[in-house]
């Protein structure tokens, strides 16, 4: 599923337009990215957990030249599904 099919589903599960959907479905992207911009975790409780994870400096190689490159430490978003989640997934 892809955004633009989200943004049907949306529309249509509330039975709202597609417009009021999509700026629904941005508000709530925009909203989950500043909270992690700013450190914070978004609880979506029976959904699952947005946080962000310290990634270490690494070395790294180029594939096509196999020159060693200094890879630096980076902030990255992860998930984890919460139970109800998982449960949708396997049930």
């Amino acid at each position: 599923m892809n955004k633009t099919e989200l943004v049907a589903e949306v529309a249509n599960k509330a039975d709202i337009s597609k417009e009021a959907a999509a700026d629904a479905v941005d508000a709530t992207f925009e909203n989950i990215a500043s909270a992690l911009r700013s450190g914070d975790t978004v609880r979506i409780v029976g959904f699952g957990n947005f946080q962000v994870a310290q990634r270490k400096a690494s070395t790294g190689r180029n594939p096509r030249t196999g020159e060693t490159i200094q890879i630096p430490a980076s902030r990255v978003p992860k998930f984890k599904a919460g139970k109800a989640l998982k449960e949708a997934v396997n049930g």
